[in-house]
């Protein structure tokens, strides 16, 4: 029997932004999003975490998911694996302008380059109600930048899994049918 997760004080879900260190457009490349989605998949499955929704824009993205253990340690994988893997590609594919963009002004850390701002942008929501907001902020990111005309275009969000026209190759899939709602209002 499959899990069901209810939004509440007792368990939130985590509306997270990860945002490029110096807002570097990391994610310019189809390539680097579709790795990206890959990395955060392989993250969900390190700290076992559920994904409600997520988009991926040039400089940053946003997620929506539980909290399997505490905050920090979420982020503790879902950063550090996350950058530690765009890193290697980057290295691996010679694309030194880029990490020299990356790497650290100060030099007191144990690793040379930096994918992701330090800052911890974590908020907790407790209601359907603010999970909904989020959901539809996450969704309209690409249209607010300009890139596309309706959020199921983008290719790059759980905005088609959401409005129920996945693709066939949807990059990266997403735990929506785990929550357990209170009401019934047309979320599934």
């Amino acid at each position: 029997m499959t899990h069901r997760f209810m939004i509440s004080q007792d368990s939130p879900v985590l509306y997270i932004t990860l945002v490029t260190d110096n807002r570097l457009p990391v994610f310019r490349t189809d390539e680097m999003k579709e790795l990206m989605c890959k990395f955060i998949d392989e993250a969900r499955k390190s700290a076992g975490f559920l994904l409600f929704a997520y988009v991926i824009m040039l400089d940053h993205l946003h997620l929506l998911t539980n909290r399997p253990s505490t905050n920090s340690d979420l982020l503790r994988v879902l950063k550090g694996l996350t950058a530690h893997r765009v890193i290697e590609y980057l290295k691996e594919n010679n694309y030194a302008s880029s990490l020299k963009k990356l790497e650290h002004q100060v030099r007191n850390k144990n690793y040379k380059y930096s994918l992701w701002q330090t800052e911890k942008n974590v908020f907790p929501i407790f209601s359907e109600r603010l999970f909904m907001e989020k959901l539809n902020y996450i969704h309209q990111n690409p249209v607010r930048a300009g890139l596309v005309e309706r959020a199921v275009v983008y290719r790059w969000s759980s905005a088609r899994i959401w409005a129920g026209c996945p693709l066939g190759d949807e990059p990266l899939l997403v735990d929506k049918d785990v929550i357990h709602w209170r009401r019934s209002s047309g979320r599934r």
